[in-house]
């Protein structure tokens, strides 16, 4: 819509709504490319150094329920690794090589259950992250992988609650493999 001024040149007063399609993610309130793409790069580096802990702790774990549990969370971590840095690319960007710092935080933890616990500490991370991303995530496709990932953590937080109540005390060392596509 536009009106006229006395020196007869239009003034914009609108934008039609039939543009909205065209506006910036920003505009209305949802991230834009480089917050979207900053994000994916932070939790495929979280989830990098998640896979690398579980692998190495299901691994050395002597409690079959806990090693049966960090395999099947070290499946998912690397599931959503790859989906991470997939829409990454699609995005004409380069996925993050760096393993979060999560990772040597919980290798210094010694004890499995303790280990689990502070991993589910970084689950429930993952879960905050998505949950306030979520609502700002405009494309259809990642905001479905992203809702995916949410309930896939939410699942692994419960699993873990109920296995660490059970687990021994005991003493694990670390080790070094990668786990996660870059």
């Amino acid at each position: 819509m536009t009106k006229t001024r006395s020196d007869t040149s239009p003034i914009e007063t609108s934008s039609p709504a039939c543009s909205m399609h065209e506006a910036d993610d920003t505009y209305i309130g949802n991230a834009g490319k480089d917050e979207i793409t900053a994000f994916l790069n932070e939790l495929l580096e979280a989830e990098r150094a998640g896979a690398r802990v579980t692998l190495e702790s299901a691994g050395t774990a002597s409690f079959a329920p806990v090693a049966d549990l960090m395999r099947t969370i070290q499946r998912d971590e690397a599931h959503w690794c790859a989906m991470l840095a997939g829409h990454i690319k699609a995005r004409g960007e380069i996925p993050s090589p760096k393993l979060g710092s999560f990772y040597d935080k919980a290798m210094a933890i010694a004890d499995p259950a303790k280990r689990l616990t502070f991993l589910n500490r970084g689950q429930g991370w993952v879960v905050r992250k998505l949950r306030d991303m979520l609502p700002r995530v405009r494309d259809d496709r990642l905001h479905a992988d992203l809702t995916g990932m949410l309930r896939s953590h939410e699942v692994n937080i419960a699993r873990a609650d109920s296995v660490a109540d059970g687990a021994p005390q005991e003493r694990t060392p670390g080790g070094s493999e990668d786990v996660c596509p870059k």
